[in-house]
Parts: C-alpha cells; structure tokens; sequence
C-alpha cells in the first residue's frame, strides 16, 4: 500500500497501456482551467491546487497569465468539487508528491519569482527549503525519498539548472541532499518515473538564449535512470520528444508510460488561434527488454499537468490543451 501511493512503482496491473479505458470526471469548478496545478491524493481526496490561465486576451494577443492558489477537492469520482482551502501564496509548475500522510508541494513560482518552498497541503508543518528557488522541474519518490531533476531558478533564466536533489521523508532533521545531476543536457519539464529500484528520466526541454536575449527550447529525446547505489546510466533515446507529459509516468507491469507531451513540431504553427493541440501517442518503455513502442492514443492532448494514482484509476487532472489554452476536464483510466 505504502509503495501505491508514493508512486507509480512497479505495479503488476490487470491492464495493458492500450487496454486503458479513459472517461471523464467532474472538471474542475473553472471553464478556463489550469496549466501548472499541484495534484495528488490528500486524506482519500483528489487534490488539484494552483496553476495558472489567461483571463483576458490569449499570449500571442498580449494577453495576461494569472496564478491561482485555490485548493479543489474532490471526494469521489462521481462528486462534486469544492474548494478545501488557499495555497500560502499563487503557485504553480512545481513538483507534486502524494504519500500517505498527504500531498507535498515543492517549489514552484509565479510571474516576478520561483519558490524554495516545500510543504503539506492543509497542514502547518513544513520541510526544508529546497537549496535553490525552483520551477518547471520534474520529481518523484522512490522509497520514501523524494528526487527533484532541473528547472529553473528564476522566471527570466536562460539556462536550465544542472540539479538532482533528494530529501528522506522518514529520517527525522533530514535536510535536501545533492546528488550528481543528469549526465545529459540539463532540462525543464521533462517526465519522472520512480520503478525498478530506479529514478527515471525522460525528454524535457535545453534552454539557451535566443537572439533577443529570451530562452529558446532545445527539444530532447534522451532517457535515463539513476539507481541510488550506482548512479546514472544512459537508457535508449525515446521515438520522440515529450515535453511536459503528464507526471510522474504511469508504470503497468514493467512499462512506463508517457501519454502524449508536446513533441514540439508545431511550435511555430499559425494561426496559433488553430493549434490542433499536442501529440495524444502513448510511449511505452519496457524496463525488461529496454526497449520502446508504441500502444495507441489517449483522447486528450494535455501538456504541463500530473498523472496521480487515485485508488485504482489513473487520473489526469486539467493541464494546457493547445498553447494558451487549459483545459478543466479530468481524464481517468481504471488499471485493474
């Protein structure tokens, strides 16, 4: 049970990621949705917190992001939202980690600054700062110890950070430690898995800056897995790039799976008002054979969101739709 909620660990399921049968929930009690939300399970409830839309015109129009700190729950799948509470300040595009005391959010930021911040969700008891102000990272737990990969520092960085952080949730003083970082370029948003006995790491995005000083986005297709005992070890390059795919990545039977995640083709599309939307492909790595292949599609296209184990459903709770626009639908597959 303990292993079930911390993460997607080596779960031997009844279903194969193209057996997965997606419905919608109750969408979140916001037409305009969320990118960017905490999520996770907190006293038996979905949790979705923060985040952030536009609420005026979309970005390509000038239009402004706003954060949000409103705290959603929902108690069963066939319920209601309500709003439980308010994060201590608007945040979003932190890390998410449900365990069975509750769910912890690390880092994140807003529009002016990214947060060290790291705490429970309706409690007063805190952890340690993270070593640095964080956001767009990516992170997991694998037993009981909590790994953060990347990110950013600031909001205008250029550069991603070149980090692997881990905290013990159950050494009583344990404070952050630094690990030997991703020997691969250093990344945001890319997608965490914690199974087999390892942290693994896929995709994500290189920053450097542009011409105008702005970030650009180098598109990444490497994986890896770092094993606490050994390190780092260079895992078959993906079929394609998953920027900001749901995480942290679903595991059935051996098999990680990346559902959707922007491949970053369109980035340049017009009119940006027509976007199709993201890649709906699930990638499936197999950890026996280290191997990669395909199982059909999910019937969203959902970017800069969590995938949270949620009794026996995987649940993918809002997330950015096309560029600019979020989405309140909740998605849920059955995996037994």
């Amino acid at each position: 049970m303990l292993r079930t909620l911390l993460s997607f660990m080596s779960l031997t399921l009844a279903v194969s990621a193209a057996d997965l049968k997606w419905s919608q929930l109750p969408p979140l009690p916001d037409a305009r949705g969320f990118a960017g939300s905490f999520a996770g399970v907190n006293n038996g409830s979905l949790i979705v917190a923060g985040g952030t839309h536009f609420i005026d015109k979309m970005p390509w129009e000038g239009g402004t992001k706003v954060w949000y700190d409103s705290v959603f729950a929902l108690d069963k799948p066939d319920g209601q939202w309500r709003i439980i509470g308010k994060l201590p300040k608007p945040n979003g595009y932190g890390v998410s980690i449900t365990t069975p005391e509750g769910l912890i959010i690390i880092g994140g930021g807003n529009a002016t600054e990214h947060f060290s911040d790291v705490f429970w969700v309706g409690r007063d008891a805190k952890f340690p700062p993270l070593p640095k102000p964080c956001a767009f990272m990516s992170g997991c737990v694998l037993d009981d110890v909590i790994y953060v990969a990347g990110g950013i520092e600031t909001p205008t960085a250029t550069g991603a950070m070149n980090t692997l952080w881990s905290l013990h949730l159950k050494k009583l003083g344990a404070q952050w430690q630094e690990l030997p970082p991703c020997p691969g370029k250093p990344r945001i948003l890319a997608c965490m898995a914690a199974a087999d006995g390892a942290v693994h790491l896929f995709s994500g995005a290189a920053l450097h800056a542009g011409k105008d000083g702005k970030p650009e986005r180098e598109w990444l297709t490497d994986a890896w897995r770092f094993i606490p005992a050994s390190g780092w070890e260079k895992l078959p390059d993906m079929p394609r790039v998953a920027v900001a795919a749901p995480s942290p990545a679903p595991v059935i039977d051996s098999k990680i799976l990346i559902l959707g995640g922007d491949d970053g083709s369109l980035v340049n599309f017009e009119p940006k008002s027509k976007h199709p939307g993201f890649p709906r492909g699930i990638l499936v790595f197999d950890m026996k054979s280290q191997t990669w292949s395909g199982a059909g599609e999910v019937p969203f296209s959902l970017v800069t969101t969590n995938a949270v184990l949620w009794g026996d459903q995987i649940i993918i709770p809002g997330g950015e739709a096309r560029p600019g626009v979020r989405s309140p639908q909740v998605w849920s597959a059955p995996i037994k």
